[in-house]
Order: structure tokens, then C-alpha cells, then sequence
């Protein structure tokens, strides 16, 4: 016994011995699988009992749920996998255990893990007893692997079409979709400029020149398929940088928005386009009108509804009610202009707005034509149905700055229009008056051009070097038998609105030949008579017919008649403007631009312009006092001179202006310096008093 005890003390101190280097060993290799960021776990398979070190998603709690042990932590999609690959291992398919799959951790979040384990231990029948293993977090793996599958199914599967570019703009590589939109062989794409058919080159320069400064540019153009289909295609590209931030490609997306724009479209009409007429509804005004508030523009709405239209439904039905409504919606849309909205605001209410104006002859023309047609009857089901309207009108902002508070004025208004009785009123009284004098105007020159009312005075041209007659400016005068003179300033706005310039205009040319004519005859006059041409006059397709068609009624050579257009209306459409004007000045007519400087005529078109003649602006004149306005008409007249024109100068009243605009070198000018604009004898007695100054040898010359 004696000499058992000290071999028991020795067993007992290798055992805590033992012990303690299981302990620190333990300890490792906590810190090891901690360190590691893997979770370590053994499974005793008989009891079921699970033993888990640096758990993040069981809580570290043993579980007993079944096969396999952490089941109820699994994601449900991934469960047949994992039972199917333990299995496997069971049935010693496999070496190892190994699957991945989602498990929730303990805050309810998922998990990509990889779990691989193996059989440590068997029974005499070998059947497992044990096994131990690991488990490690792939999401981040996961999360990049999806990435990158995305990203190359994006390229070879998406549907847009893909183009990716050098740094220089040169094709290196595109998908299948690429092809399919556009057709072709990717071999004759290769190596190729980026470009776009049907576009410019300077359009294309613009492109790259953005991308290259915001590192992005995205915009819906224009493009042909590969079946020559012209298609809404939008364009994206963006710029890729190396790791060390220098531009290596251009990825260029084209995107069909054909499907998109069809849908949209729709969708649209389903919630904003009214059933019975198809016009837009009230949500849809609402809507617009809100956008419309927060432009700074004017605008203005129209609003009416039918007089009696209770009596139709109710006497031949809804049906007939709704297909009235329906014609009338038809009839009164292609009245409107491109840019107004024709709404229908429920029942028998309807509203145009009319955007970017609150011209009063331009709004009563509209109303006036609204009116009309809806007076003009409609042969329904055997039926002729007359109805009436009146109109209220408002203008934004001067009548409301909110949706609600115009459809409130316009329906005051349109309540004390009824009163009339088939009438427009405007909310504003002062509107209301000016709109009343305006259509007064209008009548005035209706009347006015029917009984000859329109007369033609001339002002005088002068040389500014020798003070005698250079030629003449033909100016309309409106002289009514009871209102009297009406200013130019009124009648000519109004008169270019309503077209009736254009007749005015010929009114004005065939006086102008005619007097000029007769006093060349008499031996009076050798020079050019200028005559204005109005935008409207100018955009006629058959005016060098026209004119053509006054010379010859008149017998009056081309040499002696000069047209003056203005800056606004040659640039209005410049390419067509050159054609036109090439056209006159082949006929042997003088061109002039009047009023230069006030408009936004560049050199490059202006020395592309078949011009005659330069006109400074009166403004210009008026401004030589100082020597920034000196200084103005001075580069005008030198880059007339520059462009071998020559120059007329408008609106001379004093003779300090004479002096000065001699020593500009200005050769012609005209104003009430040295004379007002002169009815026909006026200035048949001026050209004789012109005539009886030359000397007899210029008397000779001019009759010769």
C-alpha cells in the first residue's frame, strides 16, 4: 500500500498535468477558430447533441431538432441540398461533408456559409457515431460571385445592346443584343469610330466632348434598326477608370424605349384620357396646369360648357348625349393650336389651355372660333342639334397663380358671359376693353382694305454727302372716314396676328410701283423705292410670284424697287431665308435688313445674305450722345462697309446726328431731319423741288 501511493500521486499529477495542457490546448484552439472567424462544431450523431465554438448563429445553444442538427436555422430552399450532400457522406459517397447554404443567425438575418465536415467516429457496425467540422461566412464571396455572374450575363444576355469602346473611342467589344438592333457582323463593327447614323459628326464631336468632361451623358435619340425602322433609342455612356484613375474604356448602352414609350403612353390614357371623348381629363389638367404655374410665362385658360345640354340627354337619351360630345371634342381639337391642351373637365365642361401667350387678339380668336364651331349644327340619329357655349377666359398670372384659383375666375367669367348669351368675357375688365377695341381694329381694317382706306406715304432718303434724293421708304397709313389716322404702332401688331398683313402688304407694293412708275414717266425720279416685307409675306411659298405678278401689272423695271426684311424674320428659318432672297435679288430687286443690330442676325449668315443695304435702327441713332452708342452705330457701319453694303441710317432728327454719322462714313439718311413721310402729291411737289435744285446737267442725266 505504501509503495502504491506514490504512484497514485504521481498518476493523479499527470493527469491534472494532463489536464492543464488541455485546458491551454483548448484555449488555442478557441482562439485559433475564433481568430479565424470559422465556427467549430461536433455533432454526436447517437445523441444528437451538437458542441459549437465561436457560434455567430445558433447562440451557441445545443440542439436536438433532427437531421441535420441546425435544420430549423437553415433556409427552407436550402434544406433538400444539405440533407441531400449529408447523405452523400453518410452512405460514404463522400470523403467529406461539404455544402453551401443560408442559415439565420441569432438577429434573424441570412448567412451564406460554407459547412464542410467529416465522420470521426464509428460504431462496430459502422455506423457513424461522430463527426466534427467547420463552418465559415461566404456571403461577401457569395455577394461578389453574384456580381460578377450578373455582370456577365448583363453583357452576353441583356436585352440592350452593349457597346464597349477604347479610350479613343474605338470599338473593342459588343454583346449578341448589339446585332440583333442593329444588324450586321460583329467583324465589320470592330476597331471602328463610335458614331451615329443619321446624326452629324459635329453632334457625335459634342458627345464625346461631354463625356469626356462629366464622365457620363445619357439622351433618347433618334436611330434605324436593323430593319430600317426609325426607333426611340436612349443612349448611355459611361467612362471606366483603371486602378489608377486613367480612362481606359466607353461603355455605350442602347436602349428600344419603343415597348417602355407604348406602355407609358397606355398607362397614361388610362388615368388621364377621358372615355366618351379621348381628350384629356380633369386630373390630367390639374396636373398640367400646376407645371404650367411654375414657368415664367404667360398663359391663358379657356373654359365653357353647353348651354342646355341637360335637354338633349334628357329628351333623346345619354347615349346620343355622350356621341354629341364626342363630335363636338373631334370638331373644336383641330381648332387648337400645336401647342394648346384641349381637356374635358366632366360632363358637359370643357377647357383649352393655351401656353406661352396672353395675346389678347390670339386668345378671342380662339374663343371666337370655339364659339362658331359649336353654333355650327350636328346631324345626329336623324336629329339636327343646335347648341350654344360661352366662354370665360383667364390669364396666368395676372388672374390667378393656382390651378384652382384660375378654373374659379374662369368659371365667374364664363357665368356672366351666359348672361349674353353665346359670348366670350374675360375675368379682367381691362382685358375685357382691350379686347373689344382690339376686334374693333380688326373689323376696322377688314372694312378698311375692301374700301381703300389703306394709302402709302414716302419719307426720303437722303445723301448724306450732297443733301440730295438717294430713293424713298413706301410707309402704310390706315385713314379711317370716322376714327381717323390709326397708328401704324396699332393696326400692324393686330394685322400680322390675324394675316391680314400679307393683303395690306400687296396693298401698300402695287401703290408703291404704281406712284414710282408715273414719276419716273414725268422725269422726276431715277432712284429705288424701298418697301417693307412682313414674316408672313416673307414665308408665302409663292411671294416671288406675287411680286413678280405687281412689277408687271405696273410695268415697273425690278431696278427700282428694294425690299427691306428685318433681322427677326430672316432668322427665324436662315437656310430657307438665303433661298428666297437669292430669288429676288436674281430678279435684279434690292435687298435691305431694317432694323439691324436689334435682332440676333450672326456674321457668319449675315455675309451668306444676297443684301443690298444695312438700316441702323432709330434706337442706335437716338443713342450717339454717348460714346458707347457712337461707338455701336461705327462697328455697324464698318461691318456693312466690310460686307460692301450700303448703309442707310433711320430716324436722323437733329443735325449733330447728320454730322457725326458723316464722319462714321454713313452715305444715306432718313428721318425728320430733313423731311416727315409724305402722302403721294407731297411728295410729287418734293421731287420737283428736288428736280428744279440739280443742275441742268443732272436735270439732263435723270431725264435721260
Amino acid at each position: 500500500m505504501m509503495l502504491l501511493l506514490p504512484y497514485l500521486l504521481f498518476v493523479i499529477f499527470k493527469l491534472k498535468r494532463s489536464r492543464q495542457q488541455l485546458r491551454i490546448s483548448e484555449h488555442r484552439l478557441k482562439s485559433t477558430v475564433e481568430g479565424s472567424g470559422d465556427t467549430l462544431w461536433d455533432w454526436n450523431i447517437k445523441t444528437g447533441e451538437v458542441l459549437r465554438i465561436n457560434d455567430k448563429y445558433t447562440s451557441d445553444t445545443n440542439s436536438n431538432s433532427g437531421f441535420p442538427p441546425n435544420r430549423e436555422f437553415i433556409h427552407p430552399h436550402d434544406l433538400q441540398h444539405v440533407e441531400t450532400a449529408l447523405k452523400k457522406h453518410f452512405a460514404e459517397h463522400t470523403a467529406f461533408f461539404e455544402a453551401s447554404y443560408r442559415i439565420k443567425d441569432s438577429f434573424d438575418r441570412w448567412h451564406w456559409v460554407l459547412d464542410r465536415g467529416k465522420i470521426i467516429e464509428k460504431d462496430a457496425n459502422l455506423n457513424p457515431l461522430r463527426m466534427t467540422g467547420t463552418v465559415r461566412d461566404i456571403s461577401q464571396l457569395k455577394s461578389t460571385e453574384a456580381r460578377l455572374n450578373l455582370f456577365a450575363k448583363c453583357v452576353e444576355s441583356l436585352t440592350d445592346a452593349i457597346a464597349i469602346y477604347d479610350k479613343n473611342f474605338k470599338l473593342v467589344d459588343l454583346n449578341p443584343s448589339f446585332l440583333t438592333l442593329f444588324g450586321g457582323s460583329r467583324e465589320q463593327y470592330l476597331k471602328k469610330d463610335f458614331t451615329l447614323n443619321g446624326y452629324d459628326q459635329s453632334y457625335v464631336d459634342e458627345i464625346k466632348a461631354t463625356v469626356k468632361a462629366t464622365e457620363h451623358w445619357q439622351q433618347e435619340v433618334k436611330l434605324r434598326n436593323a430593319k430600317r425602322q426609325l426607333l426611340p433609342i436612349e443612349i448611355s455612356i459611361d467612362e471606366i477608370k483603371n486602378e489608377h484613375n486613367q480612362i481606359c474604356n466607353y461603355v455605350v448602352v442602347f436602349s428600344d424605349q419603343t415597348e417602355r414609350k407604348k406602355a407609358e403612353s397606355q398607362l397614361h390614357n388610362l388615368s388621364n384620357r377621358d372615355r366618351t371623348t379621348g381628350l384629356p381629363n380633369r386630373n390630367l389638367f390639374f396636373t398640367n396646369l400646376k407645371k404650367l404655374a411654375k414657368q415664367d410665362n404667360h398663359h391663358a385658360l379657356l373654359v365653357f360648357d353647353l348651354d342646355n345640354f341637360k335637354k338633349i340627354n334628357d329628351s333623346l337619351g345619354h347615349q346620343l348625349g355622350d356621341s354629341l360630345l364626342s363630335k363636338l371634342a373631334m370638331r373644336l381639337n383641330k381648332l387648337t393650336r400645336e401647342k394648346d391642351v384641349f381637356y374635358r373637365l366632366g360632363g358637359d365642361e370643357f377647357a383649352l389651355v393655351m401656353s406661352g401667350t396672353n395675346d389678347i387678339h390670339t386668345i378671342t380668336r380662339m374663343a371666337k372660333l370655339f364659339l362658331a364651331a359649336i353654333a355650327t349644327p350636328f346631324n345626329m340619329a336623324g336629329h339636327e342639334l343646335v347648341i350654344t357655349s360661352s366662354v370665360g377666359i383667364v390669364l396666368f398670372p395676372e388672374d390667378g397663380n393656382t390651378p384652382e384659383l384660375l378654373l374659379k375666375n374662369a368659371d365667374t367669367a364664363m357665368y356672366h358671359a351666359k348672361k349674353k348669351g353665346n359670348s366670350y368675357l374675360f375675368f379682367n375688365d381691362t382685358m375685357n376693353r382691350e379686347a373689344v377695341k382690339r376686334l374693333q381694329i380688326e373689323n376696322l381694317m377688314r372694312y378698311g382694305l375692301k374700301e381703300d382706306h389703306f394709302e402709302v406715304y414716302y419719307q426720303p432718303k437722303m445723301n448724306i454727302r450732297t443733301g440730295k434724293l438717294d430713293g424713298m421708304e413706301a410707309l402704310v397709313r390706315f385713314i379711317t372716314p370716322k376714327k381717323g389716322v390709326i397708328s401704324p404702332g396699332v393696326f400692324i401688331p393686330i394685322a400680322e396676328e390675324t394675316g391680314q398683313i400679307i393683303e395690306i402688304g400687296e396693298v401698300v407694293l402695287n401703290k408703291a410701283c404704281r406712284d414710282v412708275k408715273a414719276w419716273i414717266d414725268q422725269g422726276l425720279f431715277s432712284g429705288r423705292v424701298a418697301v417693307n416685307l412682313s414674316a408672313k409675306q416673307f414665308s408665302l411659298p409663292d411671294l416671288t410670284t406675287r411680286i413678280d405678278v405687281i412689277l408687271q401689272k405696273n410695268e415697273l423695271p425690278s431696278y427700282f424697287l428694294e425690299l427691306e426684311i428685318t433681322e427677326g424674320t430672316v432668322m427665324d428659318d436662315p437656310n430657307e431665308a438665303i433661298a428666297v432672297m437669292r430669288s429676288l435679288s436674281a430678279r435684279g430687286i434690292h435687298l435691305a435688313m431694317d432694323d439691324f443690330g436689334t435682332g440676333y442676325s450672326s456674321l457668319a449668315y449675315l455675309k451668306q445674305f444676297p443684301l443690298n443695304t444695312l438700316k441702323v435702327d432709330k434706337a442706335f441713332i437716338d443713342d450717339m450722345q454717348s460714346e458707347r452708342g457712337r461707338n455701336m452705330v461705327d462697328s455697324i457701319v464698318t461691318i456693312a462697309h466690310n460686307l460692301d453694303l450700303h448703309v442707310v441710317a433711320e430716324g436722323v432728327e437733329q443735325a449733330d446726328q447728320v454730322v457725326m454719322l458723316e464722319q462714321l462714313k454713313c452715305q444715306t439718311v432718313q428721318g425728320y431731319y430733313y423731311s416727315k413721310p409724305l402722302s403721294q402729291p407731297e411728295f410729287t411737289a418734293f421731287l420737283q423741288k428736288q428736280l428744279d435744285k440739280s443742275a441742268p446737267s443732272l436735270l439732263k442725266t435723270v431725264k435721260a
